[in-house]
């Protein structure tokens, strides 16, 4: 069950239509999760520094379970996330930052309780 969140220093304006579902496709195929477990997030027109830099950002959060615990797995997983941000936002990958948290099954809240197996 993937949780992404996209925040962005761009204007919602500027964001092309339909970034959210691309997202969540996108976060599935690079994932290998069904889509119909993925959340997404997009915040846009937020006052973001990057770098020291006020230009225009953006800073994915990836949270998963058994997907994004080590280097090896992160590594793939970012080039391929950098591909589809810089396509979609039109933005340089030093504009860019991606954080990921593994997250275990009982840290996540469903239906009343929390998750106890994959």
């Amino acid at each position: 069950m993937p949780y992404v969140e996209l925040d962005t220093s761009l204007p919602a304006a500027r964001l092309p239509s339909g970034l959210s579902q691309r997202l969540c496709a996108a976060t599935a195929a690079v994932l290998g999760k069904p889509q119909d477990k993925v959340n997404v997030i997009v915040r846009p027109d937020l006052t973001m520094i990057l770098g020291g830099s006020g230009d225009p950002c953006a800073q994915l959060i990836v949270s998963s379970i058994g997907v994004v615990g080590t280097a090896e797995e992160n590594r793939d997983h970012s080039a391929k996330f950098f591909e589809f941000l810089t396509k979609e936002l039109s933005l340089s990958q030093d504009r860019i930052n991606i954080r990921f948290y593994p997250l275990e099954p009982w840290q996540i809240g469903k239906k009343g309780t929390v998750m106890t197996f994959l």
